[in-house]
């Protein structure tokens, strides 16, 4: 799926005309998925091409910088969704201080009308745009009456709409499962193998030590997961995020434990998806106590990933 950097024309001024969608799809929930197949179905009904016009960093980054949300998805993750959605093309619009000023009838002008200009619009029910976030679908359809807009309603679930706010609350409190409903897969989180201290391979139950740069991290705890290393086959496993209470509460640590695996994993870029919090993060009185709860960790793990 080709993407475009924003700044030019993404489209040949001879070449098909895309439905477009605009958004920041923060975490692409059921929500946004809701969004983009619609998008998707429009395409394909008057066989254009589907493109989303989206923005990196995303602009709360920019704009509330002292009050920033973590990013609940990798940009990778986010593109390859997409993808399996079914969207032809990303634009990926470099959102700055500078682009956060202009106003809404610069949008239309330069953005919809020079660079992409689509055939059909599909946007989602908050859709806002421009400078204090002053245009809307009324703004769209006055300037360019020719393009047809199509507002998508906002998706419900259990009554109440979904939203990358209520995901975020969910990771945070541990509600792995719960987010997963919400997201329509399961949080992901990827990092890099490195060395740690070998103490899960003393005790029976090596560890894979994980440093990751992700934003949304699920509360401290133990979670039954899947993992893979290096794009390889997802195994099922056991993740504990915290501090290690038992030993020296000495920092964060994220260790994933690889159920009946033996190998080498240093150095590989692994994904971390998690399945189901198993309990909170707690202090043992030795090491024969923290070795029986690990092992009834794994045995509640299996349950929980095998069918």
């Amino acid at each position: 799926m080709p993407i475009v950097i924003a700044g030019s024309a993404a489209f040949p001024a001879d070449g098909p005309r895309p439905v477009l969608t605009v958004g920041n799809f923060d975490g692409l929930h059921l929500g946004h998925r809701h969004l983009i197949q619609a998008l998707v179905q429009q395409a394909n009904t008057i066989g254009a091409p589907s493109a989303v016009y989206t923005f990196d960093p995303p602009p709360r980054v920019v704009l509330s910088p002292e009050g920033r949300t973590p990013r609940i998805q990798s940009w990778t993750d986010k593109v390859r969704i997409m993808g399996d959605l079914g969207v032809d093309q990303v634009v990926v619009e470099r959102f700055t201080p500078s682009f956060a000023q202009h106003p809404a009838q610069w949008f239309i002008d330069e953005v919809l009308r020079r660079r992409i200009q689509p055939i059909e619009l599909v946007v989602g029910y908050d859709f806002r745009f421009g400078r204090g976030r002053a245009g809307n679908v009324d703004t769209v359809r006055e300037a360019l009456p020719s393009i047809p807009v199509r507002q998508v309603e906002a998706l419900q679930l259990d009554g109440n709409t979904v939203s990358s706010s209520r995901i975020r609350t969910a990771v945070g409190e541990g509600r792995v499962a719960e987010a997963a409903i919400l997201l329509g897969c399961p949080h992901r989180i990827r990092g890099t193998v490195v060395h740690g201290d070998a103490r899960g391979r003393t005790i029976g139950f090596p560890t894979a030590n994980l440093q990751t740069d992700a934003e949304l991290m699920p509360a401290d705890g133990v979670y039954a997961v899947r993992a893979r290393s290096d794009g390889g086959p997802w195994l099922n496993g056991v993740a504990n995020l915290g501090t290690r209470p038992t030993f020296d509460c000495v920092g964060f640590l994220m260790e994933v434990h690889l159920i009946d695996f033996s190998g080498d994993l240093y150095g590989s870029e692994m994904e971390v998806e998690f399945v189901k919090r198993i309990r909170g993060e707690a202090a043992f009185s030795g090491r024969d106590a923290l070795v029986e709860q690990i092992r009834h960790d794994v045995e509640q793990a299996r349950g929980m990933l095998c069918p």
